[in-house]
This record gives C-alpha cells, sequence and structure tokens, in this order.
C-alpha cells in the first residue's frame, strides 16, 4: 500500500505527574495505553520524548531561596558580589536572584543590552543607532541608561526588569546597583567577586573574569551542585536549567537522565520486542521572529538520550536533485530516479552541492525543538511525546 504520511509527532496525555511518582512505569503505561486506543503499532527506532520538567518533579528535585542563598553565601563569603549576564525571565531568573540576593551583602547587577542571551530585549536596537551608543564598547550606569533610553517594557510580559530586578534585591534588604555593558571585565571595576548567570557562553565568561584578576568566580551551574540541607541539586547544572515553582521555590534541571531513558528503552523491548529511542527533553532551538526570543534557556537541549539518537542527519535536498541532477525527468521516472539516489546516498560525499542546505544540527537538538513544539509550555497536559517515522526518507 503506498504511503502518503511522513513524520508523525503526537502529544500524549498524561497524569498530573508529582513528586514521588515512578516517571519510567508512567512514560511506559502513556506510551502502551496511547498504541492501542489510537491504534498506531510501535515500530523500531520510533522516538519517545519526556519534557525535563515532570522528570525534576517527578524526582522532588527542588530547592528554595534559603538553599541558594546559603550556597551562595558559603562560596562567595557575603560581601559585594557582581551578578553578570542574567537572563530577563520572571519564570528563569528572578526566583533565583532572590536567592542569591540574600546571600549578599550588595549585588551589582550588570546586564547585556539591547538584549540579553537568548534575546529579550531591553530596548530596541534601532535606538542604539540614534542616540550613538555602541553596545560592543560603552558600559552605562543605570542614569546614563535611563537618560538615553527611558523607561521600557518587555514586549510580551510588559514588565521593566531593571526595575523588577532591583527591587527583588531591595526587598531581600541588600542595596543593588545595576550597570550595562556585554563585556565581563567591565564587573571587575566594581567587585572582584563575581557570579556569571550566562548559559550558553559561561566558560568564556568565567575564563576571561579569572584571566583579568577575579578572586571568586562562579557561575549559575556551580550554585547547588550538591544538597543543602536537603535541597534538591544538580550535579552538572547546578541552578542552569531552572524554573519557578513558587514565589520562594525552584524546580532544578533532572539528575539522572541517562539512567531513566536507558532503563525505559529495555523496558518497552521486553514488552513489544521493539526498540525504541527515548530522549528527556528541554528548550527547543527556535526563535520568535517577533520578540525575537531563541528557546534556549536550558544548559542543554537533552540531557540524556539512548544511543540510536546520537549524531547529525544524513540527508539530501530534493529539490537540488529534482532542478539539477534529474531535471530532464518527470513523475514516475523522477520518482524512481530520486528514489534510487538516496538509497545510494551514504556511498556519497556528505560535503556535495546535494546536500548542501540540508540542517547541520545534532539530532537530538532537532528532535528536542520538535518535541518542545509540539509539548509547548502552557496547558495542553501532553509532556510525553510519541514520533514516528522521523528516520524514514522518501525511499521509504
Amino acid at each position: 500500500m503506498e504511503r502518503i504520511t511522513g513524520v508523525i509527532s503526537r502529544g500524549l496525555r498524561a497524569p498530573i505527574i508529582r513528586e514521588g511518582d515512578n516517571i519510567k512505569d508512567i512514560v511506559i503505561e502513556t506510551v502502551l495505553k496511547a498504541s492501542r486506543l489510537e491504534g498506531f503499532t510501535i515500530q523500531d527506532r520510533d522516538i519517545i520524548g519526556i519534557t525535563e520538567s515532570v522528570v525534576a518533579r517527578a524526582q522532588g528535585n527542588y530547592a528554595d531561596i534559603h538553599a541558594i542563598a546559603q550556597d551562595v553565601r558559603s562560596k562567595f563569603g557575603g560581601g559585594t558580589i557582581g551578578v553578570i549576564f542574567p537572563i530577563l525571565s520572571r519564570n528563569r531568573f528572578a526566583i533565583c536572584l532572590k536567592g542569591i540576593a540574600r546571600g549578599a551583602d550588595k549585588i551589582v547587577l550588570m546586564l547585556n543590552y539591547p538584549s540579553d542571551e537568548v534575546g529579550n530585549h531591553l530596548i530596541d536596537i534601532e535606538l542604539l543607532d540614534e542616540k550613538g551608543v555602541n553596545p560592543y564598547t560603552d558600559e552605562l550606569t543605570e542614569e546614563q541608561f535611563r537618560n538615553y533610553f527611558g523607561y521600557h517594557k518587555h514586549t510580551f510580559t510588559g514588565v521593566d526588569y531593571i526595575e523588577y530586578y532591583k527591587s527583588i534585591a531591595e526587598e531581600a534588604g541588600v542595596p543593588c546597583e545595576i550597570i550595562f555593558s556585554n563585556n565581563p571585565r567591565t564587573i571587575l571595576k566594581y567587585t572582584r567577586n563575581v557570579l556569571a548567570c550566562d548559559i550558553h557562553t559561561r566558560n568564556r565568561t568565567k575564563k576571561t573574569l579569572k584571566e583579568n584578576g577575579a578572586e571568586k568566580v562562579y557561575g549559575l551551574d556551580d550554585i547547588l551542585t550538591a544538597p543543602v540541607n536537603g535541597s534538591g541539586f544538580n550535579e552538572e547544572y547546578g541552578l542552569l536549567g531552572s524554573n519557578k515553582a513558587t514565589e520562594t521555590t525552584v524546580k532544578l534541571f533532572p539528575r539522572n537522565c541517562q539512567e531513566l531513558v536507558e532503563s525505559i528503552q529495555k523496558e518497552l523491548k521486553e514488552k513489544t520486542g521493539k526498540t525504541v529511542e527515548v530522549l528527556v527533553y528541554g528548550d527547543g532551538a527556535f526563535k520568535d521572529p517577533v520578540g525575537k526570543i531563541w528557546e534556549l534557556a536550558d544548559p542543554v537541549v537533552s540531557p540524556g538520550y539512548t544511543k540510536g539518537l546520537e549524531g547529525t542527519p544524513h540527508e539530501v535536498k530534493l529539490k537540488y536533485l529534482a532542478d539539477n541532477e534529474f531535471a530532464g525527468l518527470t513523475g514516475k521516472e523522477l520518482e524512481k530516479a530520486i528514489t534510487e539516489y538516496i538509497r545510494n546516498k551514504h556511498a556519497k560525499n556528505e560535503d556535495d552541492m546535494v546536500s548542501q542546505g540540508t540542517t547541520p544540527r545534532r539530532l537530538t537538538d532537532l528532535i528536542g525543538s520538535l518535541c518542545d513544539l509540539t509539548s509547548g509550555s502552557g496547558d495542553k497536559g501532553t509532556p510525553i511525546i510519541y514520533i514516528q517515522n522521523y528516520f524514514d526518507s522518501y525511499s521509504r
């Protein structure tokens, strides 16, 4: 029978997952139930995605602001702490800042401008040209920033993050000075003790600070790498990847994800005879064209995945083949020629023109993005994603 459908991504509804639940059993039961009720057959190389949020929730991987404060104070010893390059997010950073402030005697908060690392804009980039400000070289105080640009609220949230972050520190009884620079060295004019809050550039930032005279340098990935008074923790990512749980608590990035995905794969193989690939996914790698925000607030797209999801795609451009290699063919002859070409593609040079323009990204980043878009971040109630035919091509 002729196939007409390519990749299928299904969001599977699951029970509301709470601390202490057996996430492995819930995932397996949900997939088997969906297969039975929705009428699809589990096949080799199908993919299960599990959002990191429910994994961490089941693990009870939470920490409150007092644990954050204690860890910050134990590492820095109080005093003035430079807190640099945080993203602008009530969900991702605000609760962390509540804890960080309580671990310091003064905060010097240094913000990127015109936008943070993931594209949240403090101001419209056009204003830089209008005011003659160079974000690569110019360092601004809060007063200078306001004189140049005034007061602006975020496009989507309606929040003035300068006021908001300053108020968080001051509500903790801690003075907060705000400055603006894209150069990590700037903070060393104010303090030699620095907490780097950037995500994907954090290693370079910490290295630059240490090479230029900083005394104590940590990143968010160094805070809560071990339990504090029984709190949750993440030995690899610390506070990175955390989300607001309550007004005083964060849910941390999940632990032991590799063990989880491998155990799900193993048990499903025993139950179905099929080898299904499994990954835990966080933020996908896509950008909002209006708000200019990248969905990249987690330290990695996937903190755990089975072996079959390693590597990158090896694909060819159908439109290039149709317009060049087989430009003289049409109909069934064209279909047959392209099908044969794809079947033999692994014998060909991956860097030839036929492969140019295909996406040179890791499978986990691509599939994690598909999962993230399918599940959304609201009330769909589908924290488990089931993907079929992802590894198929036009030839099968």
